[in-house]
């Protein structure tokens, strides 16, 4: 491709020799600069073959890049799948194309391996729509006074929360955290280079925080950070909360408020969090804000769409529209319900509903309605019981969560 003023634009994997250029742009596009450590998790994460820039004039405006990871679906099944990141394009080369040409590339790339769907974590919501991205993970921040939070009598404290030392967090958390997300629809796995960064915990993250701190049950942890004020004295806020049962998120929480040092507690968790129902107030934790985390765009629709359960049997035709990759058309979905895989297979019938790739993503989770998205004019069907049908079987019985930021 060529730039406004004629100049090429050049789009190729990327060599040892462009590193410290793609560091710099990312530098300068996310307003940090980034660490030795951070950008030699990256490099392990996505060796060259996985780093897509585009040069004009042999400078690197343009990068893309993927890991490859794995995802949870309802069901339980686990998909590998590229997670798209570091994607960038320099301020002084803007409005030309370039970011369109390298996600072009890249996903024509992943059709080719045969990825079912890819992920990324957005830093602007308005920009991966039109790339067949749709949201498929929220995270809800709340914030309370720890020192008028009560526990309900009912709220009994199961024990065998104890405090752990980087080196035993080190060895414990990983695994934990691996069974959580096995069991947690949109729950990514995390790599092992993933996690060297969270225990290096540079000093570059912590935002003026702690060092962090780690809270460790058989069944679940919490790591945190505590920031001190001269106005409110020490804040805790909770960086990971990740519990297999119940019982150890309770026991999490009771030990949490317990730290009679701490004015507030911050944490972010899915929707369905359970610590109201805890409390003899539920309104204490506060929303302060909530972030979509993970995005997905569905790259094989039949393949996606026979590897989740369903809560309901359904057989819809439906018409997938794609106005980026064109990987829609129509299709038979037939499922039994009661936590069986279903069938998808192209069809020739007139399709009962139609949906964006995009939004499919969005539903398919469970984080998002159908019923919603048709009132909003993105779904259409107009037999009402189809799309009743169709909303309940993509319902989920626990909110999804990403459990994992890159």
């Amino acid at each position: 491709m060529t730039t406004e003023t004629g100049s090429a634009i050049e789009v190729r994997n990327a060599t040892d020799d462009d590193w410290p250029h793609i560091v710099k742009l990312d530098s300068f596009n996310f307003g940090g600069h980034i660490a030795d450590l951070k950008s030699g998790i990256t490099r392990e994460l996505a060796p060259n073959d996985n780093v897509i820039v585009a040069t004009n004039g042999g400078q690197v405006v343009g990068v893309t890049m993927h890991y490859d990871l794995q995802i949870t679906v309802p069901g339980g099944a686990l998909i590998d799948l590229p997670g798209v990141t570091w994607v960038s394009v320099a301020p002084t080369h803007r409005r030309r194309g370039i970011l369109r040409t390298l996600l072009t590339e890249q996903h024509q790339r992943f059709l080719e391996s045969g990825a079912p769907m890819s992920i990324l974590t957005a830093s602007e919501g308005g920009i991966y729509g039109r790339f067949g991205y749709g949201p498929i993970t929220t995270e809800f921040t709340h914030k309370f006074d720890r020192r008028f939070a009560a526990f309900r009598s009912t709220t009994v404290d199961p024990g065998g929360v104890r405090l752990a030392a980087k080196d035993e967090a080190e060895e414990f958390l990983p695994p934990i955290y691996d069974r959580w997300r096995r069991q947690r629809a949109g729950a990514v796995g995390r790599p092992a280079a993933y996690w060297r960064g969270v225990f290096a915990d540079p000093e570059s993250e912590r935002g003026g925080a702690s060092a962090l701190f780690f809270l460790l049950h058989d069944d679940g942890f919490v790591s945190y950070r505590v920031r001190e004020s001269a106005d409110s004295g020490m804040s805790l806020e909770i960086v990971d909360m990740f519990a297999v049962t119940p019982e150890a998120y309770i026991a999490l929480w009771r030990t949490l408020g317990g730290l009679d040092l701490m004015s507030t507690i911050t944490v972010s968790e899915s929707r369905d969090m359970l610590l109201p129902y805890l409390l003899k107030d539920p309104r204490l934790p506060r929303l302060t804000g909530s972030h979509d985390l993970l995005w997905a765009r569905i790259l094989d629709v039949p393949g996606v769409l026979r590897a989740r359960s369903y809560a309901c049997e359904l057989d819809v035709t439906i018409e997938v529209v794609d106005d980026f990759l064109d990987r829609g058309g129509v299709f038979r979905l037939t499922s039994r319900g009661n936590g069986g895989n279903a069938q998808c297979v192209p069809a020739e019938e007139p399709a009962r509903l139609t949906i964006g790739i995009g939004d499919l993503a969005s539903i398919y989770f469970g984080e998002h309605r159908a019923v919603t998205l048709a009132q909003a004019g993105r779904i259409s069907a107009p037999d009402p019981e189809i799309l009743e049908r169709f909303d309940h079987a993509f319902t989920t019985s626990a909110a999804p969560r990403g459990g994992m930021f890159f």
